[in-house]
C-alpha cells in the first residue's frame, strides 16, 4: 500500500469514527457553553469595572467640589486633589489648574461638552461640578488602568476561545476512546466472524451500560442465527439424503437403457441425472460446511483425474502437462473442477471450446479453465462465488463448493474475464513437495461420504 492509499483510508476511517464525531459534538457544545459563560463573566467583569472607575471620579470631584461651597472640608479635601482639575469662571475662562493643566490658566475652556479628552498621550475621563461662588470644577481621571484591565480581560477571552477548542477536543478523544472501548473491541471480534463457521457469542463488559445491552442484544441475535442456520443444514441435509437413494437408481437405470437402446433421448435424460447429482452433491457440501468436513488424501495420476474429467464434461481440451501425480481428495478435487468445466461448458454453449490446462510446479498444481462465452458479468465481481449467486442460469453453488475444495486443500480459486473474452478461472493446491510435510498420513482412511457418490 503507498503512502498515500495509507493517509486516505486513515482519513475515511477517522471523519467515520464514532469516537471523533462524540468527541467533536462534546467540544462544539462545551466550546459554545464557555464562550457564553465567558462573555458574561467578562461583560460583568468590565461592567464592575466601568462602575468602579465612575464612582471614584464622582467621588473625587464631589470631595473637591464640597471644598468649594464648604470652606471648612478645605482640609479634608486637600487629601483627596486631583493630577487633573480646572476651575472655569463664570467667563468661561480656566482661572486655575493643576499643573498638567497649567497651559489653559486664563484661556478659554478647550473642551466643550466631552467627557473625554487627551492630556499629556493620555485619555482623561471628565466631570464637572458647581464649585458655589467660584464657577465650576472641572476634574479628570486617567482611564490608562481601566483599559488596560479591559484590553487583559479581552486578550484572555481571545486565547481561551483559541485554546479551548483543542483542549476540549483532544480530552474528548481520550475520554471517548477509554468510554467507547468495549464497543470498539467488540465490533473487532464481531467483524472477525465467519457466517460459515460456529458463531460465537461476544464477550460482555463488567459494566451494565448502553454497551452491554447492545453486546447483550448482538449475542441474543448470533444465537439465533446460529440456530436458525442449524436448523437450514439438517433441513438441507435431510432432503439430500432422501434424493440420494432415487436418484442412484435412477442414474444406473439410465445408464443400462442408454447402453442398451443407444437412444439419444435417454441420453439427454442421463445427462440430466448427472447434473443433478452433482447438485445433490453441492447441496451436500453446503449443508455440512468447512468444520465438518475432512479430505481423504491420495496421490492420483493426473491422467486418472483427467479420464474422470474427460467423461463427465465431453468436449474438454485439455493441455499442460497431464504426465505427473497430484496429492488431493480425487472425489472433492473432480467435485470441484467439473463444476467449473460444467459452468465453462453452459456459458461457452455447444459450439463453443473450452480447455483445462495443468501447470505443475514443486510447490504448487494449477488448474485453468477458460471458456469462449461472454465472460463474468461486470455486476458481480467476487459475489459469484456465493452460494445461489449465478450469472448464467444454474444453481449458484457450483463455484461456492469449488472455491471451499480448493481452500480445504490449502490452494485458492479465483475467476476474472479473459483479456481475449470468456471467463478465466484460476484453481491452485499445494504441490506434492508441500504436501509430503503435512502432518495428516497420505492414503488415510476416508470418512463416510455423501448419500450420493461421486461420478467418475
Amino acid at each position: 500500500m503507498t503512502p498515500g492509499a495509507g493517509l486516505h483510508s486513515a482519513r475515511v476511517a477517522w471523519r467515520h469514527s464514532l469516537r471523533f464525531r462524540l468527541a467533536l459534538t462534546y467540544s462544539l457544545l462545551a466550546l459554545g457553553l464557555i464562550t457564553l459563560i465567558t462573555l458574561g463573566v467578562v461583560t460583568l467583569l468590565l461592567g464592575r469595572m466601568e462602575r468602579q472607575f465612575q464612582d471614584r471620579l464622582n467621588e473625587r470631584a464631589d470631595t473637591l467640589a464640597q471644598a468649594f461651597t464648604d470652606p471648612g472640608s478645605l482640609g479634608r479635601a486637600a487629601g483627596s486633589a486631583s493630577a487633573y482639575t480646572m476651575l472655569i469662571g463664570f467667563d468661561g475662562q480656566v482661572t486655575s489648574a493643576s499643573s498638567a493643566l497649567r497651559e489653559y490658566i486664563e484661556a478659554p475652556y478647550p473642551f466643550g461638552d466631552l467627557s473625554r479628552v487627551p492630556v499629556q498621550n493620555t485619555t482623561v475621563r471628565v466631570v464637572k461640578r458647581k464649585a458655589g461662588n467660584f464657577g465650576t470644577l472641572w476634574v479628570g481621571l486617567p482611564e490608562d488602568d481601566l483599559l488596560s484591565a479591559r484590553q487583559s480581560a479581552l486578550s484572555a477571552l481571545l486565547l481561551a476561545l483559541i485554546v479551548s477548542p483543542a483542549v476540549l477536543l483532544l480530552t474528548g478523544w481520550f475520554v471517548g476512546r477509554r468510554a467507547l472501548a468495549g464497543l470498539e473491541s467488540a465490533a473487532s471480534l464481531a467483524d472477525r466472524i465467519d457466517p460459515t463457521r460456529s458463531l460465537e457469542t461476544l464477550p460482555l463488559p463488567g459494566r451494565e451500560d448502553e454497551v452491554h445491552r447492545l453486546l447483550a442484544a448482538i449475542n441474543r441475535l448470533l444465537v439465533r442465527i446460529e440456530a436458525g442456520q442449524a436448523r437450514e443444514k439438517q433441513l438441507l441435509g435431510q432432503i439430500v439424503h432422501e434424493l440420494g437413494a432415487p436418484l442412484t437408481v435412477l442414474k444406473a437405470s439410465l445408464q443400462r437403457a442408454e447402453e442398451r437402446t443407444r437412444d439419444p433421448e435417454v441420453a439427454r435424460a442421463a445427462l440430466v441425472a448427472d447434473e443433478l447429482t452433482f447438485t445433490t452433491q453441492d447441496l451436500m457440501q453446503l449443508a455440512r460446511g468447512q468444520l465438518e468436513l475432512k479430505l481423504a488424501w491420495h496421490y492420483i495420476p493426473a491422467r486418472t483425474l483427467q479420464g474422470r474429467l474427460d467423461r463427465l464434461v465431453p468436449g474438454t481440451t485439455f493441455l499442460g502437462d497431464w504426465q505427473g501425480g497430484i496429492l488431493c481428495d480425487p472425489d472433492r478435487l473432480t467435485q470441484a473442477l467439473r463444476n467449473l468445466l460444467a459452468n465453462a461448458r453452459r456459458a461457452a454453449g455447444p459450439a463453443g471450446t473450452v480447455t483445462l490446462t495443468l501447470q505443475e510446479t514443486p510447490e504448487r498444481v494449477t488448474f485453468t479453465v477458460h471458456d469462449s462465452g461472454p465472460g463474468l458479468p461486470d455486476d458481480l465481481g467476487e459475489r459469484i462465488f456465493e452460494p445461489f449467486v449465478s450469472g448464467a442460469g444454474s444453481s449458484g453453488l457450483g463455484l461456492s463448493v469449488a472455491r471451499q475444495i480448493a481452500r480445504l486443500h490449502g490452494g485458492e480459486l479465483s475467476g476474472t474475464t479473459h483479456p481475449q473474452g470468456g471467463a478465466l478461472f484460476t484453481l491452485t493446491i499445494p504441490g506434492a513437495a508441500l504436501g509430503d510435510e503435512e502432518d495428516e498420513p497420505l492414503d488415510e482412511d476416508p470418512v463416510e461420504e455423501d448419500p450420493v457418490p461421486a461420478s467418475s
